[in-house]
């Protein structure tokens, strides 16, 4: 098992930005897929930024270009650099990971199986 703890959240104006930190424990990271989800209020979960076990990246159309996934296996972390922050950027974001033996980017919330307790991001205009 792996556990997941977010920080770094808060409240910022548009053009701010934001750095997200996931720390886990447990496992280590390097045979884990790993994810940033966001939810805003009456919306679904959606895939923010994933990254694999070779650190190949992926994001979501609407952060691609404002937003950074990283890893850093010596500190057993997760990050997410958001620049260029929106009031539609506004939501909890959650850190994801899940065990895998291929490289491969998970971009769908049931593709991963350890989950943060969330951070909220407000970003006001």
């Amino acid at each position: 098992q792996v556990q997941l703890v977010e920080s770094g959240g808060g409240l910022v104006e548009t053009g701010e930005s934001l750095r997200l930190s996931c720390a886990a424990s447990g496992r280590t990271l390097e045979m884990f897929a790993m994810g940033w989800f966001r939810q805003a209020p009456g919306k679904e979960r959606e895939f923010v930024a994933g990254i694999d076990t070779r650190d190949s990246t992926a994001y979501a159309d609407s952060v691609k270009g404002r937003f950074t996934i990283a890893r850093d296996l010596a500190n057993n972390a997760l990050y997410l650099q958001m620049n260029s922050l929106r009031p539609e950027d506004t939501a909890v974001y959650y850190c994801a990971a899940a065990f895998t033996l291929n490289s491969k980017i998970f971009t769908r919330s049931n593709e991963y199986n350890h989950w943060g307790q969330g951070t909220q991001i407000t970003v006001s205009s």
